[in-house]
């Protein structure tokens, strides 16, 4: 039976900051996002500080060993509490700006000189909050406040990932990229291996692209394909809603970020998680296989986006053999949006 070739999106989807910003309260404010590991919490007042979408972000451990996530966010002049990166702060968070001080679970402990002032009652200025759960070692962070739960998304996951120790792993470097695409241009590249064949010769080279395979396990999807000469390939490849892809090797992790800085720009990051006792010739030798890939992914997703910013494509149509998962991708998208 024939299959169906399902159309594009459009190709102005991919470009303006109204619709960024739509994807921004839709997307990117109700999902799961992989934001540290907690390997980078040794003690309390260690903290990660990232932006995602716009949306600066901060993890904190507590005095009584809590992981708790704030909007990096002073509610007093909406000034910084940390820059982005990692840091250790001593019992409280403050404000870079004026000087408000926080408690390590978010109350407000001291505005900086303020006295009394009649209709201000500090707790009612406590940091906002997000959602903050972990998975097997991953700290994830959720801004809608009447998100399900982290299990429910990373479900799927544990099914495969059960003979693996991940948990066992710390955080051990990132590599960043920034990319001249809109963030869909690079996941949906991610999401299929139609490509590989005319864009990645040594990957090509190394597996059967002839019987890539995409299993799609809402909100998750897994990739295989065979060694050339028929051998599977050791690891786990896999990609979690809505920009979070997860490459298990034999002897690592590597979490890729693909977060949106603007309408027209991505930030990859790599995260890299190996053994405490891993040699450095083995964790050099993974990251730079990444490498390789990823300088041809950033070169032909940043040549799509022009042609997609140009205004002469519009729509196209999908490979029911190959970009199933694609298809997946942009109808949740067209959901969450409301289109």
């Amino acid at each position: 039976m024939r299959q169906s070739a399902p159309e594009t999106l459009e190709a102005t989807l991919y470009r303006g900051a109204s619709r960024y910003e739509a994807e921004r309260r839709h997307v990117f404010a109700r999902a799961w996002l992989l934001a540290a590991h907690e390997s980078q919490f040794t003690a309390p007042g260690s903290y990660v500080a990232v932006s995602v979408a716009g949306y600066p972000l901060i993890v904190v451990r507590g005095e009584d060993g809590v992981l708790r996530g704030f909007h990096n966010v002073c509610r007093h002049r909406a000034g910084p509490l940390a820059d982005d990166g990692e840091g250790k702060c001593a019992g409280a968070l403050v404000c870079r700006y004026h000087g408000w001080k926080y408690a390590l679970d978010g109350r407000l402990a001291n505005a900086r000189d303020f006295g009394p002032a009649e209709g201000f009652d500090p707790r009612e200025y406590a940091l906002y909050p997000v959602r903050c759960e972990s998975w097997r070692g991953f700290v994830f962070v959720n801004m809608d406040r009447d998100a399900p739960p982290l299990s429910g998304a990373t479900g799927v996951l544990d099914e495969r990932l059960r003979d693996w120790p991940i948990e066992t792993y710390q955080f051990t470097r990132r590599s960043t990229h920034e990319i001249r695409c809109n963030w869909k241009t690079y996941v949906e590249n991610y999401l299929e291996g139609y490509h590989v064949p005319n864009v990645h010769p040594a990957l090509d080279a190394a597996i059967d692209a002839a019987h890539y395979k995409v299993e799609i396990q809402a909100p998750a999807m897994f990739y295989s394909a065979p060694a050339r000469g028929g051998s599977p390939v050791s690891g786990v490849w896999g990609w979690l809603w809505p920009c979070l892809g997860i490459n298990v090797y034999t002897n690592g992790v590597m979490m890729e970020r693909m977060w949106p800085i603007d309408h027209a720009h991505t930030r990859l990051d790599y995260l890299y998680f190996f053994p405490k006792d891993l040699p450095e010739s083995e964790i050099a030798r993974a990251m730079a296989a990444s490498e390789v890939t990823t300088v041809e992914d950033v070169a032909i997703t940043e040549a799509v986006q022009r042609n997609l910013d140009a205004g002469i494509y519009g729509k196209g149509r999908l490979s029911p053999k190959h970009e199933t998962g694609i298809a997946w991708f942009q109808s949740e998208i067209q959901r969450a949006v409301g289109d």
